[in-house]
């Protein structure tokens, strides 16, 4: 390694923890981002010289060519000296091996991306027998919010998500009239000493502002005291609304598509899969038990019309590709299917979704970017979390002295776009917070914030 090099790595004795990424792809370059904000030194390691100049320039981190399977360059890296090394390579067997030998050298954690279904029921036997402190599958990660969304129809559980005098409740607008057509910044006239902290509108979340209007076909996230939200919770809840779902196509049996596939047909839900490689259907008919397998294209739309697409309850697009994932989810709209979900890889094709009017886009990244980021950084400071429609998230956190977002009022911290405080627990009550509350050190302070914004917001809280 270049002496320049060996000289960051003194630098990082000034910062909360040493981390080591292998691997520069996109989920190692979200991560990097993320946890940088946090005040962490950040290594990324990867045979690929070109990926990680490019990404020398645009974050500060030090980046090491070379292959980390490699003991001796592990040695070198002095690598008991960090406190976490994540392998987030392309291969199960090499970030498995990697973590493994990183943690024998005396490395504190160890996580390991592992995407291959086969691994999936030896989990506990890997992480064990390896000495791996946490395994993550992006795959399963994304399969378990779209289940939620299908079936439950809710992200949060019975709608509603509760910490300590707080609550967090979801519904539809349309399920409370006298909201539809109100501007935000008068809602609070209705409903009183609470705040709407997020609006789901045609399959994006977003952060309302003051002049924004409610729609009928919005999904609003409403934050109060237990007591009050708990009861307006008992109004507008919609209960049992997930026993409509019967039928739902996916396009695409890449693993996302297994592990969805899997989870409706246990729920009972009739499920048909069209994937274009013969061998994979093959694969997921062994795999598989009552779900239709079929081969063939799924942006052929009179495959889709022969299959009955116009008959489906839900529709998701998990091919490899976001614009033909995009695309389909488009022309599922047509049908007027009542559930359309795309799964997507790029944050850009995000933006769009409102646009074309899909229930929900789902990033692997970002969802996975936020779980570990949580794992990393939160053991000490995050009460609790809970992710919201695969796009956002709900944080609790003890404000401390050095967090810019004490000791300032909030309308001059300078709090990122996509991010909202919600409330504050403080002395036992509860704080419903304006532009103008002070956050004090030891308050409990739960932050909404878009997935997509969480990195920035790393910098108010560390």
């Amino acid at each position: 390694m270049k002496s320049r090099k060996l000289n960051k790595i003194q630098k990082v004795r000034e910062t909360n923890m040493n981390i080591a990424i292998i691997g520069a792809g996109k989920l190692g370059k979200k991560l990097a981002y993320a946890l940088l904000n946090g005040n962490h030194s950040v290594t990324i390691v990867d045979k690929n010289e070109k990926a990680l100049q490019k990404l020398a320039l645009e974050l500060d981190i030090m980046t090491v060519v070379a292959n980390a399977k490699d003991v001796s360059f592990l040695k070198e890296l002095n690598i008991k000296s960090y406190d976490y090394l994540i392998a987030l390579t392309g291969n199960d067997e090499l970030n498995i091996l990697i973590s493994s030998f990183a943690k024998k050298l005396g490395c504190h954690f160890v996580i390991a991306r592992i995407r291959d279904p086969e691994y999936m029921s030896q989990f506990d036997f890997i992480k064990n027998n390896m000495d791996i402190n946490h395994l993550v599958n992006p795959d399963l990660a994304i399969t378990n919010e779209i289940y939620k969304h299908l079936v439950e129809k809710y992200t949060l559980t019975n709608g509603i998500f509760t910490t300590g005098k707080v609550a967090l409740i979801e519904f539809k607008a349309k399920n409370m009239p006298v909201l539809l057509g109100v501007p935000l910044n008068n809602v609070n006239r209705i409903l009183k000493n609470m705040l709407v902290v997020a609006i789901s509108r045609n399959g994006k979340v977003i952060v309302p502002q003051g002049d924004d209007e409610i729609c009928p076909n919005d999904a609003l996230y409403v934050i109060g005291e237990r007591d009050p939200i708990t009861q307006l919770n008992s109004k507008v809840h919609e209960v049992g609304t997930y026993t409509n779902l019967k039928k739902v196509m996916v396009i695409g049996g890449g693993k996302t598509g297994l592990y969805l596939s899997k989870k409706l047909s246990e729920f009972g839900v009739s499920v048909k899969v069209i994937e274009r490689n013969m061998d994979r259907c093959r694969y997921l008919a062994e795999k598989l038990e009552d779900v239709m397998i079929l081969n063939g294209d799924g942006t052929d739309k009179q495959l889709l019309e022969e299959e009955s697409i116009a008959d489906m309850d839900g529709f998701v697009t998990a091919t490899g590709y976001d614009e033909d994932n995009l695309l389909l989810a488009l022309m599922a709209k047509e049908y007027n299917i009542a559930e359309v979900v795309a799964k997507v890889s790029r944050g850009i094709y995000t933006e769009l979704v409102s646009n074309l009017g899909v229930d929900m886009a789902i990033n692997p990244v970002d969802i996975v970017t936020s779980n570990l980021a949580k794992l990393i950084q939160g053991k000490e400071k995050i009460i609790s979390n809970q992710l919201i429609q695969g796009q956002a998230e709900i944080t609790e956190i003890i404000a401390s002295k050095n967090m810019k977002i004490v000791g300032t009022p909030i309308k001059e911290i300078g709090i990122p776009t996509g991010v909202l405080i919600g409330a504050i627990h403080r002395d036992g009550g509860v704080i419903i917070p304006d532009g103008n509350t002070i956050i004090k050190e030891g308050d409990k302070v739960l932050i909404f914030s878009l997935l997509t914004s969480m990195a920035e917001m790393a910098k108010y809280t560390r």
